[in-house]
């Protein structure tokens, strides 16, 4: 056991020594791609080596987050992951890696609640006032930007815990959803804010809340599905940095210390805040507490819609 710990102490103790590969399990230009690259620089300038971003997508997420799980623990591939990391182990049952076991948690980046939009005719201006609808009308629809989405799961969890019945309706991204809104063919839509905040602003969407527990600090006019009375509703997407397991332990802190450093800057949080995220970091264990959390939240929630791509 000691031979073999010796050539990752040895690596730990040099780290880093040449370039990190960053595995983004998405294509280029998506938020998980454009918040890794935010971060690149100034946590490679901390790190004192060069930070390569390589974009692996496929199958949501699970084709790059393979190939991080199945690398060597040494800190030279990490993963950039999106929240989609604990809902894939429900809708892909037959994934290759454990979500948990074969990854260290190294540190969360940043956040995006998910909003509530309705078009403007549509009588309820308030959660409360859907859900008396939603009573009177079982089947009310949402529309989301696709099956396992965050907003899915979001309107799933505010059909479950306000005991009512609503029907989804999956588009293949926000966009289209939006415009559909919009346009009155569909009267809600659970979506995460940068889609739909301008069209808020300009009245051709009415927000009716967010989906955490307490109002975002972008916008903070909108209230929380927890004053709506819906506190179990914490819905987030959320970006996190993984490395394979085994990873030693220096080299995790290290990360996690540098991201930490990054986060805190004054010019990487204008960046993440126009993109509408929230910077969040914190500990190693923050992380892993997290992501517990997430998958003991999620599971049944997913299970519930049925959602399961074998």
């Amino acid at each position: 056991l000691l031979l073999a710990a010796t050539p990752l102490m040895a690596a730990a103790q040099g780290y880093p020594d040449r370039p990190v590969r960053f595995v983004v399990p998405y294509p280029p230009g998506g938020g998980t791609d454009v918040i890794a690259r935010i971060v690149q620089h100034k946590f490679a300038t901390l790190l004192g080596q060069q930070i390569v971003i390589e974009n692996r997508g496929g199958a949501g997420g699970s084709v790059g987050t393979e190939a991080v799980a199945k690398a060597a623990p040494d800190g030279y591939t990490v993963l950039f992951t999106l929240s989609s990391h604990t809902i894939n182990p429900a809708i892909y049952p037959r994934l290759s890696y454990d979500t948990v076991k074969d990854f260290e948690p190294v540190g969360l980046v940043a956040s995006l609640p998910q909003i509530l939009v309705a078009n403007p005719q549509f009588p309820a201006n308030t959660v409360a006032e859907m859900t008396a609808i939603a009573r009177s009308k079982p089947g009310l629809a949402f529309a989301s930007v696709g099956n396992g989405s965050p907003g899915h799961l979001a309107g799933e969890m505010q059909a479950l815990k306000s005991g009512v019945q609503l029907t989804h309706i999956p588009y293949k991204g926000g966009g289209p959803a939006v415009t559909d809104v919009m346009g009155g063919q569909v009267p809600t839509l659970w979506v995460s804010i940068p889609a739909a905040a301008q069209f808020v602003k300009t009245g051709k969407l009415k927000a009716l809340a967010v989906s955490t527990g307490k109002r975002s600090a972008l916008t903070p006019e909108i209230p929380t599905m927890k004053e709506a009375g819906l506190p179990e509703i914490n819905n987030l997407a959320w970006m996190a940095v993984m490395a394979p397991a085994s990873t030693p332990n220096d080299i995790v802190q290290r990360m996690n210390q540098e991201i930490n450093t990054v986060l805190a800057m004054p010019e990487v949080k204008e960046k993440l805040y126009a993109q509408y995220m929230e910077p969040i970091g914190g500990s190693v264990q923050d992380l892993q507490n997290f992501m517990r959390e997430e998958l003991r939240v999620m599971t049944p929630v997913i299970k519930r819609t049925g959602l399961r791509i074998d």
